[in-house]
């Protein structure tokens, strides 16, 4: 344990320097000519780091438990252009360019590069259109929402700590999660940008290296036009798969942590409970499948045996819940009767009781005020002499005229008095004279 703890604080303390020699790399990537086997390494650290950040955003709680999202998309598109450059420099020179882009040129299309053409433009169709378009709408109005919350959610924190709910740390921190929250989604609003022009630098991408591939391989290699368009064509898709792959999930990760809300555990949880809630339209959902494959023409095997599955699961959470349902009400009986007991217990330091007819003057729908006029001369009085006045209870008593006022402390009666609601006060001043 200590020998992998002072290697983590060993990566702790030097990423800074990773972090800059990696940046450079990527910039030099762009200009120094790499070899095959260099290139088949970066190709797949590539796709590595795209499947890590996107575990990473389904095992985050919060979207700001990853804040770093936005930068470290940047980074990873610059990253993925600087690859392309290189594989288009290794392709037009050479003619090949590593086992990597060759194994997706040759295996993944089956060799036909009418189909890769085909299958590439459905992958960055599917990444531009679908998932980046509503990725960046969801984006842009998360960052307007979240700007135009700022200042009730600071109010709310303000009134938390002046009624003495908080303390000034959790106060600090909460303001600075809003902060943090306004940054983040004011980042992926622009960070979402990167991935769409990336979507759009692909298609242009692989129009030159099919051009430029049959160019260099008809007039400098004097090879036939069906065989440059074959050679350089699978190549070429072959480049623009292994990169529109990770650019695809990485940009379905941006939109899982845009999408993603605060929560107790993470997106696979979160999936598995809400929508195992609710059986019963998983029995509905067994019942079509089965109607599904009484019909002629569709398969009856994959649509019986889902259909089996569906109505197997059913039957597993509804039991699962009816077990755990006796001991659930049984505790939140036993919890209301330990509330009731503790409400009769409880004795409120500071307490004003008023009659029905006061009501009016506490409640805000109907524009009553006296709730903040209490927190705010609960602040002032902390701010001018130091002294912290605990939070004041208001609530009704039946047993008071309509427009009297009691005041407690600790549950013993100090002061009372009435107030005529929606009637004026006439004070003599000194300079009226009678008649």
């Amino acid at each position: 344990m200590e020998t992998q703890s002072r290697t983590l604080n060993f990566f702790t303390r030097k990423s800074d320097i990773a972090f800059s020699l990696g940046t450079i790399g990527i910039i030099t990537v762009l200009v120094i000519p790499l070899p095959p086997v260099l290139m088949d390494v970066l190709l797949s650290f590539n796709l590595a780091t795209s499947f890590m950040i996107f575990l990473l955003t389904i095992y985050v709680k919060r979207p700001l438990d990853f804040s770093v999202f936005p930068s470290l998309l940047l980074m990873a598109t610059l990253f993925r252009l600087s690859l392309n450059v290189a594989s288009t420099r290794l392709i037009l020179l050479h003619g090949y360019a590593g086992k990597v882009i060759q194994a997706f040129g040759y295996f993944v299309v089956g060799g036909n590069y009418i189909v890769g053409v085909i299958v590439f433009l459905i992958l960055v169709v599917i990444n531009f259109i679908v998932i980046t378009r509503g990725a960046t709408r969801i984006s842009e109005v998360a960052a307007r929402f979240t700007l135009d919350s700022m200042p009730g959610k600071q109010m709310s924190v303000d009134a938390d700590l002046n009624a003495g709910l908080i303390t000034e740390e959790e106060a600090r921190r909460r303001r600075f999660d809003i902060e943090r929250q306004a940054d983040f989604y004011g980042a992926m609003d622009g960070a979402s940008k990167f991935v769409r022009g990336d979507a759009i630098a692909a298609i242009i991408i692989l129009l030159i290296n099919i051009i430029g591939g049959l160019a260099i391989g008809i007039l400098q290699h004097h090879m036939a036009p069906q065989q440059a368009l074959h050679t350089y064509t699978l190549l070429t898709v072959g480049d623009g798969m292994v990169s529109q792959i990770p650019a695809l999930i990485i940009s379905t990760a941006a939109g899982i942590i845009i999408t993603r809300s605060s929560s107790e555990s993470h997106l696979a949880l979160d999936f598995t409970r809400q929508i195992l809630s609710q059986p019963r339209a998983i029995a509905i959902a067994a019942f079509l499948l089965f109607v599904f494959a009484l019909l002629p023409g569709l398969p009856k095997f994959p649509l019986f045996a889902l259909s089996f599955m569906a109505a197997g699961l059913y039957y597993i959470v509804n039991r699962s819940i009816k077990r755990q349902k006796p001991p659930e009400e049984a505790r939140e009986k036993t919890a209301e009767k330990k509330e009731t007991v503790e409400d009769l217990l409880r004795v409120d330091l500071l307490e004003v009781e008023i009659g029905y007819g006061l009501i009016p003057l506490v409640d805000t729908s109907q524009g009553g005020d006296i709730l903040e006029r209490i927190t705010l001369v609960r602040r002032q009085i902390a701010l001018e002499l130091g002294i912290i006045i605990p939070p004041v209870r208001v609530r009704d008593n039946v047993q008071l005229e309509p427009n009297q006022y009691r005041i407690k402390i600790k549950g013993e009666e100090v002061a009372k008095g009435e107030l005529m609601v929606r009637h004026y006060l006439a004070m003599d001043t000194g300079i009226v004279e009678k008649p």
